[in-house]
């Protein structure tokens, strides 16, 4: 068999798997965010970070296949993974925003509309949660003020879910 008919065929089984993942993935995602009745805008953004990483890992893939220096990519996958893992750890970085909206989208109690207490050392703040995109969580306090907070800070504050009978014995 020639050459490129072996790296053509290659390249159709690595799209016929990464669809193949995309599709498992995407149907795990729906039962975990049916079973926890996750927001449809939570469940989309989830669903962008990972054909975001399918696609990076495709591009890799192909550029073995179709004839990169195997030290060149070597190269460019430990230079990828050290830049991804610095961004990773480093407290207010994109990344790290994205990555805690992932976490707190698969583990933690929170849901839109839940009123929550956030606590501070100075001051603490409550509200309604109204959004949580892939960077921030978006809060309405009971005096009409939208706070957004970073993703990262939420999983590092004690946040507590208040049921709505103590809201309004408390009001």
């Amino acid at each position: 068999m020639e050459p490129y008919k072996i790296k053509l065929l290659q390249t159709v089984i690595l799209i016929v798997l990464l669809v193949l993942i995309k599709l498992l993935l995407g149907k795990s995602i729906n039962k975990i965010s049916s079973r926890f009745d996750f927001a449809l805008r939570r469940v989309n953004i989830t669903f962008r970070v990972i054909n975001i990483l399918l696609v990076a890992l495709g591009i890799i893939i192909l550029t073995a296949v179709w004839g990169l220096d195997q030290k060149e990519l070597l190269l460019f996958i430990t230079s990828t993974i050290t830049v991804l893992g610095v961004a990773f750890f480093a407290q207010w970085s994109i990344l790290s925003n994205v990555t805690s909206g992932l976490v707190l989208f698969f583990s933690h109690p929170l849901r839109i509309g839940d009123h929550i207490r956030i606590y501070e050392k100075d001051f603490e703040v409550e509200g309604r949660l109204q959004d949580i995109s892939v960077f921030f969580m978006h809060i309405e306090t009971k005096e009409g003020k939208n706070i957004t907070m970073p993703n990262t800070l939420a999983l590092q504050k004690i946040i507590s879910i208040v049921p709505d009978d103590a809201i309004t014995t408390s009001a």
